[in-house]
């Protein structure tokens, strides 16, 4: 746009109807509209919150982390199932796409909610925040903490540090008993609509802030057992409470408007790679668990499954794993979003299925491990209540409602509840692994730390020969911010690749969960 310099008092006299010699208004004339400078703090919450979503949605989750965990295999192109596609040139975006959006936006509404002291609007922001902090971290390792975001501010740096784990998890805490202290203190207005979680109930966000400081007090039990049973104490005996019900649900449900779909059934409009994995299916069908015609639909070709439902081996090449195309069960029809290219599965309701960000079963599998455990002020006696309510609430939340079905369930040996350690930390650990379907991640998480089930293995066709412990950094972090990057990997031990461990994963032998069939490599 070519710029006139208006020099004279005539020249000004001649614009002074549209611009009243008004130097602002010239500046005006530059600013475009349509790109505004800044949002109000709750439609950059709407928008962080949706983005964020995807951590289980397409891409981290669907597209990697679900084959990390083998809750389901790839049929076709399995490169992402043998490891091949999880290396850190195909996983970047996944690392820089969280930095500079759902991150971001946060970091805005916080700051927002701040300046106008309003926990109701920041409390909110921070525990979605860490959410998305607790991913990144259990995902990488060490990560940028301290210093992101703050680029655009003074004292800000555009290399910044890569924190310690065990830092970014003692902030973590911290950070979230702040926001828990102060919602419980506002009697302020919330976010209102524009939370898309909760419409902006300040209680249900304390709640979800205390569920989430329990889990993330379960995640370095093996290397700080006195700090797990601090900050688990604290979370489950604040005034606020952690997760009673599935009404407590941290969870988007979308409106299937072809605008904001379910990411799963979004994907399934166009893609037909992905099958259920055996290692989730050997768990379930076995056991006739009733959440089996949910999680999955049954096979077309029922020649090794006859009683119709079965799951593909990960970890194949690409014609090994094209036999399996119509004999293991595809993903349940509650992910499918009606008609698609290539067969019509579903009703369209798939597209309006919640995403879960948290969830009560977790929960009550948190408290289930810590009574056995006797940590956070609860007893043993109370595990096997905790266990059943777990597998309960995971029913509930998948719509089962066949109440004999449960009860049958829950009663078959391998299911029904066997105290003690190892054995009960066992089948606490595989039911969680069970109900976090459609959450690969935190599946991910607790087999690392737990080792089970111990039957989950590096297919035979995998780029490695064991599960990966994390994933490879950024490339673009190797563009701009290398010495920090080669710094988290000496801090961490390693080198950049699967085989490398985290803090919290630093110790696993400690867990009474381990054992020596678990698939993982012998490095450090």
């Amino acid at each position: 746009m070519q710029k006139r310099f208006i020099s004279s008092v005539g020249g000004c006299m001649l614009v002074l109807a549209a611009l009243a010699c008004n130097t602002k208004n010239i500046t005006d004339i530059n600013t475009d509209p349509n790109t505004p400078v800044d949002a109000p703090a709750g439609a950059l919450f709407t928008n962080a919150a949706i983005t964020a979503a995807h951590w289980v949605g397409n891409g981290r989750d669907l597209r990697a982390t679900e084959f990390v965990a083998q809750h389901l295999a790839e049929v076709q192109y399995p490169d992402e199932d043998r490891y091949s596609r999880l290396q850190g040139p195909s996983t970047t975006s996944y690392f820089d796409d969280a930095y500079f959006q759902e991150l971001q936006d946060l970091r805005k509404v916080i700051q927002k909610g701040q300046s106008e002291t309003n926990p109701a609007i920041w409390g909110p922001a921070t525990v979605l925040q860490i959410w998305t902090f607790e991913n990144l971290t259990d995902i990488w390792g060490d990560i940028p903490y301290s210093q992101a975001l703050g680029a655009d501010s003074t004292g800000g740096t555009l290399t910044p540090v890569y924190d310690k784990q065990q830092d970014i998890y003692t902030s973590f805490f911290a950070r979230l008993a702040d926001a828990v202290t102060a919602m419980e203190a506002t009697d302020s207005s919330g976010l209102g609509s524009a939370d898309p979680l909760y419409g902006g109930d300040v209680k249900k966000w304390v709640k979800f802030a205390n569920s989430l400081r329990a889990r993330l007090a379960m995640h370095i039990v093996n290397v700080d057992p006195a700090t797990a049973n601090t900050q688990l104490t604290a979370a489950l005996s604040d005034p606020g409470g952690v997760f009673t019900s599935n009404d407590d649900n941290a969870k988007i449900v979308w409106p299937g408007d072809g605008v904001y779909d379910n990411p799963w059934a979004d994907n399934f409009k166009t893609r037909d790679d992905h099958r259920m994995s055996k290692t989730l299916m050997d768990q379930m069908v076995p056991y006739d668990d009733p959440r089996v015609a949910i999680y999955a639909q049954p096979v077309l070709d029922s020649t090794i499954f006859p009683n119709g439902y079965g799951g593909m081996p990960n970890g194949l090449n690409a014609d090994t794993a094209g036999t399996w195309f119509n004999v293991a069960s595809r993903p349940g029809l509650v992910f499918y979003p009606g008609a698609t290219s290539y067969g019509p599965f579903g009703d369209g309701s798939g597209l309006r299925w919640p995403s879960f960000i948290m969830t009560y079963a977790e929960v009550m599998f948190i408290k289930a491990e810590a009574a056995q455990r006797s940590m956070g002020g609860l007893a043993p006696g109370e595990a096997a209540t905790d266990y059943y309510a777990g597998i309960q609430a995971s029913m509930d939340q998948w719509g089962v409602t066949d109440e004999a079905a449960v009860t049958a369930f829950e009663g078959k040996p391998g299911i029904a509840y066997t105290p003690g350690i190892p054995a009960g930390l066992d089948q606490i650990a595989i039911q969680k692994y069970v109900a976090f379907y459609s959450d690969g991640t935190q599946a991910w998480v607790d087999w690392r730390r737990t080792c089970q089930p111990a039957t989950l293995h590096a297919g035979p066709n995998a780029i490695v020969d064991f599960v990966p412990r994390r994933f490879e950094y950024s490339q673009t972090e190797y563009s701009v911010n290398a010495a920090n990057v080669n710094a988290a990997l000496a801090q961490m031990g390693g080198s950049d690749d699967f085989a490398t461990r985290m803090w919290w994963d630093s110790n696993p032998t400690a867990a009474p969960t381990h054992t020596s069939g678990c698939n993982e490599p012998t490095g450090p």
